[in-house]
């Protein structure tokens, strides 16, 4: 049996927005850009049962750049593809991120959780009506990232054997 997928992203919830919610880390200045990453949280997130995907529009650069500096190897990444004009105006409709459709693609089945700034119930919701598995949609403030509390969460989803 596979493992789960955990779906990661990156602006928010590895790297915080600080007290400047509307300056997003990745257009910062070069050195100042990474001092949110924690190689913590990278041990953090390789200690968990699952394996680990970039969610991200960093998508290949999240190798480059992230990856090392949370002490973490070259992870899968999602690609993100351009969204037909219908499904534009559904996701609207739905208040959905423009990453749900994708990531339940690239899940292909498979049980998952997503760590991102931009999740809501209106994700949740449309997950659990096309998504055949389990998944964890983890919402993680965009000030303060992840956290022990949602380490413990996930760990705690992540280990659950039932999947009923």
């Amino acid at each position: 049996m596979l493992p789960s997928l955990l779906f990661l992203d990156v602006d928010g919830p590895l790297l915080p927005f600080g007290e400047h919610p509307g300056r997003r880390p990745r257009t910062g200045a070069s050195g100042s850009r990474f001092s949110g990453l924690s190689p913590r949280v990278g041990r953090q997130l390789s200690m968990l049962p699952c394996e680990l995907v970039w969610a991200t529009t960093w998508e290949d650069e999240a190798n480059a750049e992230i990856a090392p500096r949370l002490g973490l190897p070259q992870l899968p990444v999602v690609h993100w593809p351009s969204p037909s004009i219908e499904h534009e105006h559904e996701d609207r409709w739905f208040g959905l991120c423009w990453k749900t459709r994708t990531l339940i693609t690239f899940a292909a089945g498979r049980p998952f959780a997503w760590v991102d700034d931009e999740i809501t119930d209106a994700d949740r919701s449309w997950v659990a009506t096309h998504h055949p598995n389990r998944a964890l949609l983890r919402h993680i403030e965009a000030p303060r990232g992840l956290g022990d509390e949602d380490f413990a969460v996930l760990h705690q989803w992540l280990t659950r054997r039932s999947f009923s």
